[in-house]
């Protein structure tokens, strides 16, 4: 006879007020199968049919490893920039009324509404040599335009709204009264910041890097037209697959677009083993 203890334990959840688990389960497992799991398994079979020969020799080819090597390092670069500005950002949203607060608040979220193409014709208007700003930057021997550097502020600008919508709500349930309580305990704003309120944001945090970093490889619309596309330069990864695909050469786009996704699993894994080591160590869940 099992005991109503032991039964207990084989239920996943307490049952909810709204009826119809099993239902919305199997909808959200079918959605996921016929949007993600199935698209991705073929990609794999794809890849498997390459053998392990010609894959090896596709994902090693010179072209093919310095347009990965642009789409990541830029992709790092422009999510730990925009970790630190993205916070700082939340954090004026949040703790300070101003004039005009609204309509910045409104701003932050552009990047999502335009067109990526709108964005990277923008960009490439104000940085190129003759633009508006490249042409004070030009003089000095700073290239924005056709670089990795304009590469990098192109993600800078789509990828800041995932690190602030995401940190913003986190950091509104902090209450002013913890940092008053550390201010009388004696703690300067310094240590207040470091050691109060920044533990508690670590998991948003992570989260809202691990967004950023995930839009970063991907993008493709608002970095074709800054980028210039130069091989072994400025050429990114999705736009040498679009380029193989034009040329007919549907193994090396299906080899770049194979070791892109692993890459990008393995790091999205890390991050994540890292976020739920967050929440353990300072006790924090979002």
């Amino acid at each position: 006879m099992i005991s109503a203890r032991s039964a207990a334990r084989w239920h996943w959840k307490n049952p909810s007020v709204i009826p119809g688990f099993g239902l919305t389960l199997g909808f959200t497992l079918a959605y996921l199968t016929l949007i993600i799991l199935i698209p991705l398994a073929a990609l794999g079979w794809r890849s498997a049919a390459l053998g392990w020969f010609d894959f090896f020799r596709l994902i090693t080819d010179a072209r093919t490893l310095g347009a990965l090597k642009v789409s990541f390092s830029t992709a790092l670069i422009a999510a730990v920039v925009n970790v630190v500005f993205g916070v700082i950002t939340a954090w004026v949203l949040v703790r300070y009324d101003f004039p005009g607060r609204r309509i910045v608040d409104a701003i932050v979220d552009l990047p999502f509404a335009i067109p990526t193409a709108v964005a990277g014709i923008a960009l490439t208007a104000l940085y190129a040599p003759n633009g508006l700003i490249g042409s004070f930057l030009t003089p000095l021997g700073i290239k924005v335009a056709y670089t990795p550097l304009g590469i990098v502020i192109a993600l800078i600008a789509i990828g800041l709204p995932f690190v602030v919508r995401t940190v913003q709500p986190v950091m509104q349930e902090i209450s002013k009264e913890v940092e008053e309580a550390a201010a009388s305990l004696g703690a300067n704003r310094f240590q207040t910041i470091f050691r109060v309120i920044l533990p508690g944001l670590v998991p948003a945090i992570l989260t809202g890097f691990a967004l950023a970093l995930a839009r970063g490889i991907g993008e493709y619309g608002s970095v074709i037209f800054i980028a210039g596309n130069i091989p072994f330069v400025s050429e990114i990864a999705p736009l040498l697959i679009v380029i193989r695909l034009e040329e007919f050469d549907y193994g090396s786009a299906t080899a770049i677009a194979t070791i892109m996704l692993i890459i990008s699993f393995l790091m999205l894994l890390l991050i994540n083993v890292i976020q739920a080591w967050s929440r353990r160590r300072f006790g924090y869940e979002q």
